[in-house]
């Protein structure tokens, strides 16, 4: 309708009109604007899916599932099953049945080990589906319709590529609702959290590479990128509060390694922040996840700052301390070490640390003289202040300050108590240790501390999806091996062959897997007078299906019948059917294996029929190439894999094939 009224707009000339249509265009923006709120609020809300349990934890986010329209296989299958594979559609009704099952059971998925594995067997069965009613050239008339998880737009499709991109962004989405649901006030409850978020980012990512050009804005490359960065700084962020679940204890490596481990989370959150202001993610990423990425970028920093304050102000090198060991650990937490300068001398010297930015003299042990403030060289001052407690709690003071600012800029986040309460608590912590600190002329307050290095011990990557790991069953197994049996390739209808034993022997062979093929056919015994041909499928044999039955089970059901005449069911497959070589090699009641004239009386009778009526099927030509080229490589012989040589005229039996390609 607002597309309707934008083309009247722009198309009119009448003023009254354009008064009428751009009020109507208001109104319209306006109701669209209140159903995006309304979605923004049900299916992207920070809250949904949080753990029941009270804890003291900065909120994590899910993903909302897609929502989808029923679909109705049945009219669609069966029609392509009698028309296809020419066998009896009601045979299949409960396996359609089942599908879709299947099918509405995924929509509302339980939020736990059991709906993943539901999505996943249902993301497996399309595989099956696919391959066997979805051909390459055309559609077969069912319609797949999936709304975007921002902003709710629907995408109207033929294509089960649809289908299977949003059943696998749902499994995504799955994991980051098990990974916000658990309990992380327990380490079990975290590491199921980082297994989950890291699942969540490897399906997406998996998304990402495999379906490139989804309609659906949620499921586009810039979108999915930043998903999965957002998906591994929740991991991180988790593996932080990990490490730090016991409790943190003010001992000098312990800080120096939680400085740079949440030094680390701050980083990725201001990268995923960073990334989702980008265009065109900004238009369509919800304004409180970006928010609450900044908030945790800022929040995360100042906790660094805190700690490193906390190493500056508490601790000092007692005679027993290893010298060496926190010298290095302490200068790895900078990325910039003025020459001539030692860590070493601002560890053994608290009131150094503390007092830093007096005018009064020091000494300097790595200079071994003593120096006024005002005569150090600016690199010098510094790196001194890198050292000061009061100037990395004054900057984890600004921090917090920052991220209480955005949080209330929100209006989503600030009515969140616990991230309101969280960091609250962490600004008045900051704000009370710098207020134990001795009141000191500090003329340098003016100056930042350094930023600090960040530093993980812990490795957070995307999992890819094991699809493996769920055992599922086609649902349409009898319709045969898929190799064979597929949507893909063209057959004819099963015929009936009338088989007598000729002094014991049938006059072919079989070879193959599942389903047996004929092969070294005589042409002068009764089956081939009663229409078996090279290269056919054996389907049944006396009423008994055999597409899953190898060479010796065939065997065996031939045999068992003694010298009474049996019926054989055969199909052929007409993409192959003319690819046959002109010289054919037969076997019968022990012979020797000579060489038949069947096919070339086959080319004459050719090349008198083409004279009479000279062929032009550049149509059916150009059919049968681009099915050539769209074939899988499970497919037999193309029909004209050959036609590149000497020009051919066409037979009875080539030209059946090429025009049955336009079904």
């Amino acid at each position: 309708m607002r597309a309707g009224a934008e083309n009247l707009l722009r198309a009119t000339t009448n003023n009254k009109v354009r008064e009428q249509v751009l009020l109507e265009l208001s109104f319209v923006n306006s109701d669209l604007q209140i159903l995006k709120e309304e979605l923004d609020g049900l299916n992207i809300s920070v809250e949904v899916y949080q753990n029941a349990e009270e804890t003291f934890s900065i909120p994590l986010v899910p993903l909302g599932l897609k929502e989808t329209k029923d679909v109705d296989f049945t009219l669609p299958l069966k029609d392509f099953i009698l028309e296809h594979y020419s066998q009896d559609s009601s045979e299949y009704e409960d396996e359609i049945a089942d599908l879709m099952d299947l099918r509405q059971a995924c929509r509302t998925p339980s939020r736990d080990e059991a709906g993943i594995e539901m999505l996943i067997s249902y993301f497996l069965q399309l595989g099956y589906v696919e391959n066997r009613f979805f051909p390459p050239t055309r559609h077969i008339g069912v319609l797949f319709t999936w709304y975007d998880s921002f902003t709710g737009v629907p995408v109207c499709q033929q294509n089960l590529l649809l289908e299977k991109a949003s059943v696998l962004f749902n499994i995504g989405a799955l994991y980051t609702q098990i990974g916000t649901r658990c309990n992380r006030q327990t380490q079990a409850g975290l590491e199921n959290a980082v297994d989950a978020f890291q699942k969540a980012a490897g399906v997406l990512s998996y998304l990402k590479e495999t379906f490139t050009h989804t309609p659906s804005y949620d499921m586009s490359p810039a979108m999915l990128n930043v998903l999965v960065k957002m998906m591994l700084a929740q991991a991180r962020e988790c593996v932080f509060e990990q490490i730090g679940l016991s409790g943190i204890r003010n001992e000098f490596f312990t800080l120096v390694k939680m400085t740079q481990e949440v030094a680390k989370v701050g980083e990725v959150y201001m990268l995923v922040n960073t990334a989702m202001n980008q265009e065109p993610v900004k238009e369509n990423i919800p304004y409180s996840w970006s928010k609450l990425a900044q908030i945790k970028s800022d929040h995360y920093k100042a906790l660094a700052h805190y700690f490193t304050a906390t190493i500056l102000c508490d601790h000092e090198l007692q005679p027993g301390d290893d010298e060496d060991q926190q010298e290095k650990a302490m200068s790895q937490l900078y990325d910039y070490v003025p020459e001539g300068l030692m860590v070493l001398a601002v560890l053994k010297d608290k009131i150094q640390r503390k007092q830093l930015g007096n005018c009064h003299f020091h000494t300097a042990t790595s200079y071994n003289l003593k120096t006024p403030w005002h005569l150090l060289s600016v690199d010098d001052k510094q790196w001194f202040l890198m050292f000061s407690g009061k100037a990395h709690l004054r900057k984890a003071i600004v921090y917090h300050e920052e991220a209480l600012r955005v949080c209330g800029l929100c209006k989503k986040l600030r009515n969140i108590e616990v991230l309101q309460e969280v960091l609250t608590a962490a600004h008045k912590r900051s704000l009370l240790k710098y207020a134990q600190q001795e009141t000191e002329d500090d003329f340098l307050s003016l100056i930042q501390a350094p930023d600090i290095l960040s530093k993980t011990e812990h490795k957070i990557e995307t999992i890819a999806p094991q699809f493996s790991k769920v055992k599922v069953k086609d649902f349409f197994h009898k319709l045969g091996p898929l190799t064979v049996f597929s949507a893909k390739q063209r057959w004819t209808a099963p015929r009936t062959i009338c088989l007598h034993h000729e002094a014991g022997e049938l006059g072919f062979s079989l070879k193959g897997g599942s389903p047996v093929q004929v092969y070294c056919l005589d042409p002068v015994c009764s089956a081939a007078s009663a229409g078996l041909k090279e290269g056919d499928y054996i389907v049944s044999v006396d009423g008994t299906d055999c597409k899953w039955l190898g060479v010796s089970e065939v065997l065996e059901k031939l045999k068992s019948v003694g010298m009474q005449p049996m019926e054989i069911e055969v199909i052929s497959c007409q993409d192959t059917a003319a690819s046959l070589h002109s010289k054919s090699a037969t076997y019968s009641m022990g012979m020797q294996k000579t060489y038949s004239l069947i096919c070339l009386a086959m080319d004459e009778d050719k090349i008198d029929q083409t004279k009479k009526a000279p062929l032009k099927l550049p149509f059916l030509s150009w059919g049968t190439k681009n099915r050539q080229k769209a074939a899988s490589t499970l497919c037999l012989p193309s029909a004209v894999a050959g036609s590149s040589q000497v020009k051919k005229k066409l037979s009875p039996f080539t030209l059946f094939n090429t025009e049955s390609s336009l079904y």
